[in-house]
């Protein structure tokens, strides 16, 4: 009889994790309800960080009002936070909780060139002529992730959950600069899943290579370096440094037609010289050069090296180069997907009044688009596409090659929108972004519980990192050794804008919101002829 207490025994204490493990199950769909009800109840905090952070308008590098409002909100709620992280000033990790698994949240912080745009008015109407401002809507991430992560730890507290969360911001995005950095400094060594979010039109997650409109990339600066000399007087004995950039951009667009169709290379000169009468001695073009894989963006990045240098020895210049960001193409975690699809579906799309329908349908009017309003279902998870053609870029690529990860997409903007324009701003700090970013929290507090209490999809989702998405592709960075982050970026911009945008500065000591602080009717439409 001993002998078998002594088993029954030795049995409970080997099925215990079983157990916990099933009771926590049962338990999930209890604690995912309060989840939702804990986010429901800070709608108002999530709506202030909306329009806080739209009111900021931070360009790449210089995210310091948004970094320190973000961080100290952090740290009043028991987050640990740790500065300046990879060499980047703005740049930051916060942690609460311990041991495994570690979640991560990542979700971008800056903004556009020449977006500034008043909130709710369906027209182009700058609340600072030729100011930044949020044309892309990275206001409303912050408010998603910091909303579902004191949600999910005041659960964590309630119920003694083990595991650590984890917030990082995206800096720099726009201009590709900082998440490659992240990964250099080994931030995702110990983290278990990332959950990325973006604000978009859709409320909608992928896996794989998603719709296959996804590039990776490298941003380089070329930097020209002639003789300056009198234009007029004696341009012979002067050498133009914008001759190289001139000869490097003409040489690109002939080879243009000898590439694949799958590239996309766009540039801007950024510095042209100072005076017709003055031969250039510097001069600068910056470029970007996607592809769909790591070869190919390689490929790319060696062909305008090259052109450089040619270029430079036809003016009898000289040239030197600086990477100023790069960024591998997204491949996103099918078992993360999965979960939070379904998490998405039982969330399900804001309810939109008549005055949001109203306001997008003004806009999508106003700028020549199709005028079918604000989406109103749910898409199902698709299957990756399998001919990518690529397009856009994001540096959670990066990310996604080193740790299962996927993106949340939230519905806080305006279908059929230019994107990287004053016309992405416009719903952004209105009702359309307050009750997108609220259901996007939603679907993030849910999702970090569904790893949190099964251990079991913590492991699917490494399985298939291993032996499906890096089975035959390892993570290579494109940085070199020496390359550091382009920190000086944007800095006389914001100089430039700063005391005209600290007059706009968003109190919500004062105002219920931010389209009340700015005396803006909601929607502001332009009146039929």
């Amino acid at each position: 009889m001993k002998n078998w207490f002594r088993i029954a025994g030795l049995a409970s204490v080997l099925f215990l994790p079983d157990l916990l493990f099933a009771q926590q199950s049962t338990e999930l769909p209890t604690l995912k309800q309060e989840a939702v009800s804990e986010v429901d109840r800070m709608q108002t905090f999530t709506q202030q960080m909306v329009d806080q952070i739209f009111s900021y308008s931070e360009l790449g590098f210089q995210e310091v009002e948004t970094s320190r409002y973000v961080t100290g909100i952090l740290e009043k709620n028991g987050f640990r936070v740790d500065r300046g992280v990879a060499g980047i000033p703005t740049a930051w990790v916060a942690t609460y909780g311990s041991g495994k698994p570690v979640i991560a949240y990542i979700t971008d912080i800056d903004c556009i060139p020449r977006a500034s745009q008043k909130p709710g008015v369906a027209y182009h109407d700058p609340m600072i002529e030729g100011a930044p401002g949020h044309g892309e809507g990275h206001n409303s991430g912050m408010a998603v992730n910091i909303t579902a992560a004191l949600a999910l730890k005041k659960l964590m507290e309630g119920h003694k959950i083990a595991g650590t969360i984890k917030i990082f911001p995206g800096v720099a995005e726009e201009i590709l600069g900082s998440k490659a950095f992240y990964v250099r400094a080994g931030l995702f060594k110990d983290v278990d899943i990332v959950l990325g979010t973006h604000v978009w039109h859709e409320f909608s997650t992928s896996y794989g290579t998603g719709d296959g409109k996804w590039s990776g990339l490298v941003s380089v600066q070329y930097f020209f370096h002639g003789k300056a000399a009198h234009a007029a007087g004696a341009p012979w004995d002067g050498r133009s440094a914008l001759d190289g950039v001139s000869l490097m951009n003409a040489g690109w667009e002939f080879r243009r037609e000898h590439l694949r169709l799958q590239q996309r290379s766009h540039y801007v000169i950024v510095n042209g010289g100072d005076q017709p009468n003055v031969v250039p001695s510097e001069a600068a073009v910056w470029y970007y050069f996607r592809e769909l894989d790591y070869p190919h963006i390689k490929s790319l990045y060696e062909i305008g090296n090259t052109m450089a240098e040619a270029a430079a020895k036809m003016s009898d210049t000289t040239v030197n180069r600086k990477l100023v960001g790069s960024a591998w193409p997204p491949f996103f975690n099918k078992v993360i997907a999965e979960a939070q699809q379904k998490n998405i579906e039982t969330v399900g799309m804001p309810k939109w009044s008549e005055s949001d329908q109203t306001l997008a349908k003004a806009l999508q009017k106003e700028i020549g688009a199709k005028v079918e309003g604000l989406n109103e279902k749910i898409e199902p998870l698709k299957e990756p596409e399998k001919n990518p053609i690529g397009g856009g870029s994001d540096d959670v690529g990066d990310i996604s090659w080193n740790v299962p990860m996927v993106y949340l997409m939230y519905p806080a903007n305006i279908p059929n929108l230019p994107g990287h324009s004053w016309a992405n701003a416009v719903s952004m700090a209105t009702p359309i972004a307050h009750k997108g970013s609220t259901a996007g929290a939603k679907v993030q507090a849910m999702t970090a519980l569904d790893f949190l209490l099964q251990p079991e999809l913590v492991k699917q989702a490494w399985d298939y990192f291993r032996n499906v998405q890096t089975k035959e592709i390892h993570y290579e960075s494109f940085l070199a050794p020496e390359d550091k982050p382009a920190i000086e970026m944007n800095k006389e911009k914001m100089e430039k804008f700063l005391p005209q945008l600290k007059k706009y500065y968003y109190d919500p000591a004062k105002y219920k919101s931010y389209l009340e602080q700015l005396g803006i009717t909601y929607p502001t439409v332009k009146a039929q002829p």
